[in-house]
């Protein structure tokens, strides 16, 4: 049987409904946290923009609450990177990605292994009373994100990366903050796959890899247990999907939505989508901003940046829209500017 072909535009739709920015959701914030397969929040104010642009009423408080509560937890997951995911999935993610982050700390790391255990073990002692702050850590906890975070599980524990105090870094052990698991690494690594799809398919197994931060190979075999569904692109590259996912008419209409800073759909691993079209990536990604900047789409397609300055949204257009899509862009962007105050 031959695969059914998707356009690019089929592509760009799937996406934009998974990500639940065709039309805003009625989603909790842990549910619509695992659509979406995690949020990029290395700058904290970035999974509040997330949710506001994908959930109906979205309020600021309400993540705020979901972290204080445990039911969506803060921590270093995928490609090394900081992600809000919901306390269900924590561990899967955690066990998934840990053996790809030490295989790669391996590769560039002088450092032994038995150094990185003993530093472990004194840090669970340093955090056996309860969550602390970097500073109260000292020495202990430099560079955790990228060695020491491989060899114990920490999560970030509130306030750190809320809105009000985005910069408080305060560390807790996963096994108390969130709870003990029965969990294996195998589940994990079916669970990146499934969570990748469900939230950004169909796509190749590159994309997989990349957004998972493990090997091709480690994505097939991880999904040798799913039931996939193939595809082909208009070039003839293969795809794979869930086979239940959404896949609406490519002529389905995309409203306005303002994505945040570092949103993980401009990334590479979902350029397939033309989300980002290339003649811009250079204006969202660059060496000389390595804050990058965030972006708003006109149908399902960048078409500006925005940042924040003295309390205003201030719009910097990538291209010339028609007069109906500036009024639409307006609106948004002065409800973005009202949940900002």
């Amino acid at each position: 049987m031959t695969e059914p072909i998707l356009t690019a535009r089929a592509l760009n739709r799937a996406l934009l409904a998974r990500q639940l920015l065709l039309e805003r959701s009625t989603l909790s914030i842990p549910d619509a946290v695992e659509q979406v397969a995690g949020l990029q929040t290395q700058y904290a104010p970035s999974g509040y923009v997330g949710l506001w642009s994908r959930l109906t009423g979205f309020e600021r408080v309400a993540l705020k609450e979901a972290l204080e509560d445990r039911s969506v937890i803060q921590a270093t997951l995928m490609r090394v990177t900081i992600h809000i995911v919901s306390r269900r999935d924590y561990w899967l993610y955690a066990l998934g990605v840990r053996q790809a982050r030490r295989e790669q700390w391996r590769r560039v790391s002088g450092a032994g292994e038995r150094d990185m255990e003993a530093a472990a073990d004194r840090m669970r002692a340093a955090l056996a009373d309860g969550p602390r702050s970097v500073k109260e850590l000292g020495d202990l906890a430099t560079g955790f994100v990228g060695t020491l975070g491989l060899w114990v599980d920490l999560v970030r524990v509130p306030p750190a990366g809320t809105w009000e105090r985005r910069r408080a870094d305060r560390l807790g052990l996963a096994e108390d903050w969130v709870g003990p698991t029965t969990a294996t690494e195998a589940d994990g690594l079916v669970h990146l796959v499934r969570a990748y799809l469900r939230a950004f398919g169909p796509a190749a197994w590159r994309d997989i890899a990349s957004w998972a931060g493990f090997s091709i190979t480690t994505a097939k075999e991880a999904a040798r247990s799913l039931d996939l569904r193939p595809f082909r692109d208009e070039d003839g590259g293969q795809f794979v999907d869930l086979p239940d996912a959404p896949l609406p008419d490519p002529d389905t209409p995309a409203p306005v939505r303002f994505l945040p800073h570092w949103d993980a759909n401009l990334l590479v691993h979902a350029r397939r989508t033309g989300l980002l079209p290339e003649r811009h990536r250079s204006r969202v990604f660059s060496t000389k901003n390595p804050f990058s900047v965030g972006t708003y789409l006109v149908d399902g397609i960048v078409a500006g940046a925005w940042s924040v300055k003295d309390g205003r949204v201030v719009l910097d257009p990538f291209e010339q829209l028609a007069a109906r899509d500036e009024r639409a862009v307006e609106r948004e962007r002065a409800a973005l500017e009202a949940f900002h105050a």
